[in-house]
């Protein structure tokens, strides 16, 4: 497949699962798109009773709590689709619709890896149009407290740094710094499980989240140990989850990002925030084209405001 060409799939793929959040079940289907459509949710069995098409963008973005969110959940709505974007940025895929009929995405085994191996069965093929990036032009940084999330001009690719830093013993303080491509997103990223702490569990109960969570999606943290009985995929796997949501949440920018991001005690709040910093000045950034990668393709306005619920850590 060559890079400077926008992708999609070959075929349809569809998953089944529970909501991690909700516990309710769900099936989603991926489907083939044209190019410059990008990824969009066309959400089924709405309260309203009508479908709904919902843009996997920033400004969409209705909550950051625990997971990120996008549409309004009145209208219809699709939580944690953090881990389908992600597989979506990280295998290099521009255009899909997903077909989902419930308000939640599958957490499946709380990794992307499934949505990663639904996507190698159904192939993917050029859409026969010159790709885009977004070209990060001037640093942007946002920060709460000790915490921080940036982006930075760099000259080609896209490059995370992430670093975490718990109190618990068991996930103490780590960080990887990687270049996003395909293979290194299998190899290191694709795999690694949402966490959280067991001491968190009843408290996430009572508020409504958590409801489908299990030791078969999710790494469950002790005070001294992890509980799942087959231990970690890898060494450290936490922070290799905050990387797994991070390309996952800027994958909301609408299209790939030429810049390197760096974050300490980020999360899905502060992933989407730093976006909306990028956005609100056009100076910014530029849009590059793959067939004339200096020249500005698009004005399109993004808006800056973005309402996002209190950040909470993962799971």
């Amino acid at each position: 497949m060559r890079t400077n060409q926008q992708t999609t799939l070959k075929a349809s793929a569809s998953l089944t699962g529970i909501g991690v959040h909700s516990g309710n079940p769900v099936e989603v289907t991926l489907h083939p798109a044209p190019a410059n459509h990008g990824i969009a949710f066309l959400r089924t069995g709405t309260p309203t009773g009508h479908d709904r098409l919902i843009k996997a963008h920033h400004a969409c973005v209705s909550a950051t709590e625990l997971c990120t969110v996008v549409g309004d959940v009145e209208t219809g709505a699709v939580a944690t689709i953090e881990h389908l974007m992600s597989a979506f940025y990280g295998l290099g895929i521009d255009n899909v619709l997903v077909e989902i009929d419930g308000p939640e995405m599958p957490i499946l085994d709380g990794s992307a890896r499934p949505f990663v191996q639904a996507i190698d069965r159904a192939g993917t093929a050029s859409c026969g149009a010159p790709r885009r990036w977004i070209k990060v032009l001037r640093p942007v940084r946002i920060e709460s407290g000790q915490a921080f999330a940036e982006l930075r001009p760099i000259d080609r690719g896209f490059r995370l740094d992430v670093e975490i830093d718990f109190q618990s013993p068991v996930i103490g303080r780590s960080r990887k710094a990687m270049d996003l491509t395909a293979a290194s997103y299998r190899r290191e990223i694709a795999g690694a499980r949402t966490f959280g702490m067991m001491k968190d569990v009843e408290r996430y109960w009572k508020a409504g989240f958590a409801l489908g969570a299990s030791l078969e999606n999710t790494v469950a943290v002790g005070d001294h140990a992890v509980v799942n009985p087959e231990g970690l995929r890898y060494a450290d796997e936490f922070v290799r989850h905050k990387i797994l949501d991070a390309v996952g949440d800027l994958a909301l920018a609408g299209l790939p990002i030429q810049g390197a991001y760096r974050s300490y005690c980020g999360g899905h709040r502060m992933n989407v925030g730093v976006l909306a910093a990028l956005f609100a000045e056009r100076a910014n950034y530029t849009i590059v084209e793959a067939a004339t990668p200096r020249r500005e393709t698009a004005r399109a306005e993004i808006g800056a405001g973005l309402g996002l619920a209190a950040f909470a850590a993962d799971l």
